[in-house]
C-alpha cells in the first residue's frame, strides 16, 4: 500500500471559491445580453448561496451548478484554460506550492478533493502536478448542461466517503495519508485520515485542531511544512 496527500481546494489551496468561478463563467457569456443577464443574477443571489451554504452544502451545491443549465459543454472547456489564469492562478496561496512540493517529495500521491466541477479543477491540478481529482461533475446530454450534478454529489460529509472509496480502488493507507482543509464542514474527510491538518482555518475547525493536536498551517505565505510523525 501507498500513502496519499489529499487536499481540499476553496479556501485551503486556492483563495477563491465556486460563486467566483461561477461569476466568472458568466461574465463571459456569448453574448452581451447573456452575459448581463447571467451577471447580475449571479450577483443578486449571493446572499441566497451564502444562507443555503450555512444550512447544507449539498443544497448549495445543487442550486449553484444548476444555474449552468444550458451551457455547452464545448464553450465550458475552451473557458477553463481562461478560467485558470485569470481566476485560480493568481488566487493560489504561496505557500500552496511548498505544501504540495514538500508532499510529492515524502513519495505521497497527489489527491485533489473539491467541490468544483472536473472541467474547471484539471488546469489547476496539471499546475501543480497533482495526480488524481476527486470532483463534482456536470450532467451533460447532446453537448448541454441540464443543470444537475452527476450523483453523488461530492460536498461536506460525502468528501469522506469519495476519499474512502478513492482508497479502496488505489490500494491508498488512509493510517498513513495527509488531509488539508480550512474547513469544519471538512471535518468528516479529515477524519478518516491518519494524519490530518487545519489549513487556512476557520474557527471551528481552529478549536478541533487544536484539541486533537493536528498541525495548523497559513499557506497565505511561505512556510516550512511540518515533518512526517
Amino acid at each position: 500500500m501507498t500513502a496519499a496527500a489529499f487536499y481540499d481546494l476553496d479556501g485551503t489551496l486556492v483563495r477563491t471559491n465556486l460563486v467566483h468561478s461561477y461569476l466568472y463563467n458568466a461574465a463571459n457569456q456569448p453574448s452581451l445580453t447573456g452575459t448581463l443577464l447571467k451577471t447580475l443574477g449571479g450577483v443578486a443571489r449571493i446572499p441566497m448561496y451564502w444562507a443555503v451554504d450555512q444550512y447544507d452544502r449539498v443544497a448549495f451545491n445543487e442550486l449553484l451548478f444548476s444555474q449552468y443549465k444550458g451551457e455547452y459543454e464545448d464553450r465550458l472547456r475552451e473557458l477553463a484554460a481562461d478560467h485558470f489564469k485569470k481566476v485560480l492562478e493568481p488566487a493560489i496561496y504561496p505557500g500552496a506550492y511548498t505544501l504540495v512540493a514538500q508532499s510529492k517529495k515524502r513519495g505521497l500521491r497527489q489527491v485533489l478533493v473539491s467541490g468544483n466541477f472536473d472541467i474547471f479543477v484539471q488546469p489547476l491540478a496539471e499546475h501543480l502536478g497533482i495526480d488524481d481529482i476527486i470532483t463534482n461533475r456536470l450532467e451533460f446530454k447532446k453537448g448541454k448542461a441540464t443543470g444537475k450534478l452527476v450523483p453523488p454529489v461530492l460536498a461536506g460529509a460525502t468528501k469522506a466517503r469519495f476519499i474512502q472509496e478513492y482508497a479502496r480502488e488505489h490500494s491508498i493507507d488512509l493510517l498513513a495519508s495527509y488531509g488539508y482543509s480550512d474547513s469544519y464542514s471538512d471535518y468528516p474527510m479529515l477524519a478518516v485520515i491518519g494524519r490530518p491538518a487545519a489549513v487556512n482555518p476557520d474557527r471551528r475547525l481552529l478549536r478541533a485542531a487544536r484539541s486533537f493536536d493536528w498541525p495548523v498551517l497559513d499557506l497565505s505565505k511561505e512556510f516550512e511544512a511540518p515533518s512526517a510523525r
